[in-house]
Parts: structure tokens; C-alpha cells; sequence
């Protein structure tokens, strides 16, 4: 029981490595679900392994194994409870249920904010023209979804790529990117080690939007020099802002630049099916220990 909950909470520096290969050799949409589901399912398995490895601590308390029906005693006696471990992960639970909330709160505030100076300029949706030279362009939720463009970024690049970076916004809001944002946000607070995976996601999402806003535009040069120059004129943006300045720009420059090379279906499935294969070794191992630790408390019951 004290071994197989941690397989969840290291698994995600296996799955790292596999992702910088996903990444480049699978289409950025596909990428970008597969990636952000594994975050997630990765997430949720490490979080229920803090919880079983806690829990388990508790139910040798008395008040705990009188509210249970079983006898604590019966409990140690089979062992597969270490209580220093239990305490371990009951503070590690703490300390992430706090940065959670913290997290959450910040991003709510951040979105309120940005949402009400939006408002001034434009109380609807669509592009809301911002005053200044500093370069500014980032989409944001709500309202049907904005995009906020100002006349110094406007000014920094020429009509065609003004064209391929409003194309990239729209394919963040229409693609609802903000969601995924959201989950992998979530999934790094809850599990630091998969801050690298979820980096590799957001990269996912950015080529998502450029190959969109390739699409649209129907040049892809274009698309490159609108991402390089926004890119070097703007600010970073926190928050849920979407832009197309976000990620490692020279790779994603670069991958526009390039002649999109052929993609086999036999890697691409191979390369998908060992990420899954990760999140799923993850959640298999945390319902193994789920079940051992119900059949441990069911021995302890009969043994009251």
C-alpha cells in the first residue's frame, strides 16, 4: 500500500520525455488533447494517491475506526500503513489544497479585471481597439470572447500580418483554448512535477492556433513574421491571456517556416499510445491501491 501510491507521483517524469517526442510529430491539435487529458488524468491520479496514503494514517485513529466499524488493531495488524508517510502526504494535501484556492483566486481576479477595463473600451465582444503604443494583443473569455488589440501593435506590423494575428486569436477563442489553459493550470498546481508536460501542451496549443491562422490566411510566412515581430514588440500577458507572442516562439517560427513534413499514422499512434499508456499505468495503479486498502478495511471490520 506505501509503495504503489507513489508510482502516481513520479510517473509524470517518465511521461516528460515521451511528450517532447509527441510534440513535434503529431498534429498540434491532436497534440493538444492528448497531452492536456494525460495532465489531467495524471493529476487526478497523483492528488487520489496523496488522499488513499492519508486516509490510510487516519483509519487507525479511533474516533476514526469507531465512525468505520472496524477495529484499528486488526487494521495494523495486516499492515501496509506507515504513518510517517500518511502525515507526509496529509500535509503535502494541505499545502496543495491552499495553492489551489490561491491559484484560482488569482485567475478570477485576473479575469475580472482585465474583463472590466475591456468594458471601457468596448462593453461586447469582438476586437476591442486599446489606445497606446505600448504592442499589445492577447484573447480573453467572456463576452462571446474578446480579443484585445492595440494601435502600437497594430502599427508594428503590415496589413497581411495584422490579418494572420487576428487569425491566430480567433482560433484560441474558437477553439476554446481557454478551457484547456485552464486545465493544465490546474494540473501543474496540483502535481509541480508535471510542469513540464503542461509547458509541452501549451506549445501544443499555440501551433494549434498558428496552423489555424495558416489556414485562414493561406500563407504561412505571413503567419511566422506576424508571430516573430508581435513577438518582439509585446509584453508577456499572465493570466488566461491567449497570444500569439506565447510559447517558444523561435520553434514555433521555425515549425511555420518549415515544409509540414508527412506524418505517419503508425508513429503518431505508437507515440499516442505511449503517452496513454503512462496516464493510464497511473490511474490502474491508484485503483490497485484503492482496492487494497477497501479489503484491508473490510478484514478489520470482520476482525472487530
Amino acid at each position: 500500500m506505501t509503495t504503489d501510491p507513489l508510482i502516481p507521483l513520479l510517473l509524470p517524469l517518465l511521461a516528460w520525455p515521451v511528450s517532447r517526442l509527441v510534440t513535434p510529430r503529431v498534429p498540434p491539435r491532436a497534440a493538444s488533447w492528448l497531452l492536456t487529458g494525460t495532465c489531467l488524468i495524471l493529476a487526478g491520479s497523483s492528488t487520489a494517491a496523496l488522499a488513499l496514503l492519508a486516509f490510510s494514517g487516519l483509519s487507525l485513529l479511533p474516533v476514526v475506526a469507531e465512525a468505520g466499524h472496524w477495529s484499528p488493531e486488526a487494521l495494523r495488524t495486516l499492515g501496509g500503513v506507515d504513518v510517517p508517510v500518511s502525515i507526509g502526504a496529509g500535509a503535502a494535501l494541505a499545502v496543495l489544497a491552499v495553492l489551489l484556492v490561491r491559484t484560482n483566486v488569482h485567475n478570477a481576479r485576473w479575469i475580472h479585471r482585465v474583463s472590466r477595463e475591456l468594458d471601457e473600451h468596448s462593453p461586447h465582444g469582438g476586437v476591442v481597439l486599446l489606445p497606446g503604443r505600448e504592442p499589445v494583443a492577447f484573447a480573453v473569455p467572456g463576452r462571446g470572447g474578446r480579443i484585445a488589440v492595440s494601435g502600437g501593435m497594430l502599427a508594428a506590423l503590415n496589413p497581411h500580418e495584422r490579418a494572420a494575428l487576428l487569425a491566430h486569436e480567433r482560433a484560441h477563442l474558437s477553439s476554446r483554448h481557454h478551457v484547456f489553459l485552464l486545465a493544465l493550470t490546474l494540473s501543474s498546481t496540483l502535481n509541480p512535477l508535471l510542469h513540464p508536460l503542461c509547458s509541452a501542451a501549451g506549445f501544443a496549443l499555440e501551433r494549434w492556433a498558428d496552423e489555424a491562422a495558416a489556414a485562414r490566411v493561406g500563407d504561412r510566412t505571413v503567419v511566422a513574421h506576424a508571430v516573430a515581430k508581435a513577438a518582439l514588440a509585446a509584453r508577456p500577458h499572465g493570466g488566461f491571456a491567449l497570444a500569439a507572442t506565447g510559447g517558444p516562439v523561435p520553434r514555433r517560427v521555425t515549425a511555420l517556416l518549415e515544409r509540414p513534413a508527412g506524418l505517419r499514422r503508425t508513429s503518431v499512434a505508437v507515440l499516442s499510445a505511449a503517452v496513454l499508456g503512462v496516464a493510464a499505468l497511473s490511474a490502474a495503479t491508484v485503483l490497485d491501491s484503492a482496492a487494497d486498502l477497501h479489503d484491508g478495511i473490510e478484514l478489520a471490520q470482520a476482525g472487530r
